[in-house]
Parts: structure tokens; sequence; C-alpha cells
């Protein structure tokens, strides 16, 4: 598989802290990926470098071979939700999929199609309401935020703890939908989750962020889940043996 978005030396500094540091990194065409770290540990740092939403202290991100902050092609085939910022909150959420549809050329029939695959997620609670996207609770803004970045069938799927703020049915549901996507297309999905099952049981590569850093880098197995518990346990232990020393 070849890399649709290549990492090299990207840096991002905040006054005299280094958030993230990562020399080389890839993603390939087609690949599920999660990302996974502690509070703090710099994912959501890292996908707003991907996103060009923030500039980088050093280094550069390239989709498709181009540096994102050279141009806005790659926007036309990447689809994202970090947080509500994304929404536009005084349109509802009908409105709202009407404005994406018109800026990706869906037509209404396409768009029909995929919001009533999207209904039993949505459960009867976003679609055909007047209630502005501000009034929505914060699981159903996600639901919103996310199904926009899925109507458009991007090549590349950011998103940033998707699962937050959803009830455990809906969780589940989501994750089913994210592995069709991901068994059926050549879509690229990086997505961020503090949920370890959920990432384990449908991405095929794991990476895992510690203080801007990444420290793991694996491709998933029938252990996956245990080594990232392992991980996280080995995380747990050290800082209470510090505390520990301290006191």
């Amino acid at each position: 598989m070849e890399n649709i978005i290549t990492i090299n030396k990207l840096t991002k500094v905040y006054g005299e802290s280094m958030v993230l540091d990562i020399p080389e990194l890839n993603f390939r065409t087609g690949e599920s990926v999660g990302v996974v770290g502690n509070n703090g540990a710099g994912k959501t740092t890292l996908f707003r470098l991907i996103l060009d939403l923030i500039e980088p202290s050093g280094g550069s991100v390239k989709s498709k071979g181009i540096d994102v902050r050279e141009t806005e092609e790659w926007k036309n085939y990447t689809g994202s939700f970090l947080d509500e910022s994304f929404l536009i909150d005084y349109l509802s959420p009908d409105e709202y999929f009407d404005f994406i549809a018109r800026l990706s050329q869906l037509s209404r029939e396409e768009v029909s199609d995929f919001l009533l695959q999207m209904e039993s997620i949505f459960k009867g609670e976003v679609i055909g309401h007047k209630k502005l996207i501000r009034d929505l609770s914060k699981g159903n803004q996600k639901k919103v935020g996310t199904a926009a970045a899925l109507m458009t069938k991007p090549e590349i799927l950011v998103l940033d703890e998707p699962f937050a703020n959803l009830d455990p049915s809906t969780q589940f549901q989501l994750r089913d939908l994210l592995k069709r996507l991901d068994n059926d297309t050549d879509t690229t999905m990086i997505i961020s989750s503090h949920d370890l099952v959920h990432v384990a049981e449908f991405c095929q590569r794991i990476i895992i962020l510690d203080k801007g850093k990444v420290v793991k880098d694996i491709m998933s197995g029938e252990n996956t889940l245990n080594e990232l518990k392992d991980f996280f346990i080995r995380e747990i232990r050290e800082e209470l043996n510090i505390e520990e020393n301290d006191s």
C-alpha cells in the first residue's frame, strides 16, 4: 500500500513546552489506524496539524505528497470531525446536511440513502426536527458531526474521540459502521479514542502517543488489547512509584 499521509520531523511547541515531536510517521492508503494515549499525549494536536488547523513549529504533513499548508486540494477528499467547532450550530441537522451535500455535490437521493443508513444511530433524535444543532445534546452533536464526515465518502477520515458522549448501544453501532467502511472501501481512517476495546477490535494498526512522542506503532492481532492494557497499567504503576518516591 502507498502512503497517503506522510509526516516528517513534525513538532509543535507552546511556550517552552514541546507538545508533539514526531520524526517520521506514515499512514497508508486504505488502512484503519487507532491513535491512543492519555490526556495531553498529543492526539488532538496531531490531528489538528494533519488538518492544517494549527501551524507546526517544525516539519511537515503531506497529503498525497503535497504539504497541506501549500494547497487546499486535500480537503476535497478528506472528511473529519474533531469537536463541536466543526459544526454550524445555528443550523438544524437537516439544514447542515443539506449544506454539506451542496459543498460535496451530492444528490438528494445520495443524501437520503445515507441518512436512512444512519437512522439506527440517530434514533429518531436528529433528523426531521426543528431543533438547532447548538440545542442538541453533546452525544447528538457528535452524531451530526461524524455523519457529516462520513457522508462525503472521503478517501481520508479523521475522527477525534468518535465514541465519546454516546450511549453504549450507539457506540457499538458506530463501531460496526466504521468496521464495514474499513472492509468495503479504501478509506484511510485515523481515529483517536480512549476506548481501547473499540479501537483494538476494528483498527488494523495502533499508535500509542505519550508526551507527544510515538512510543508504540503496532499491527493489530489477537493480543493487541492485552498489550494496550499492559502498557497503560505500567504507566499507572510508574506514576504511583514517582509519587511514593516524592513523598
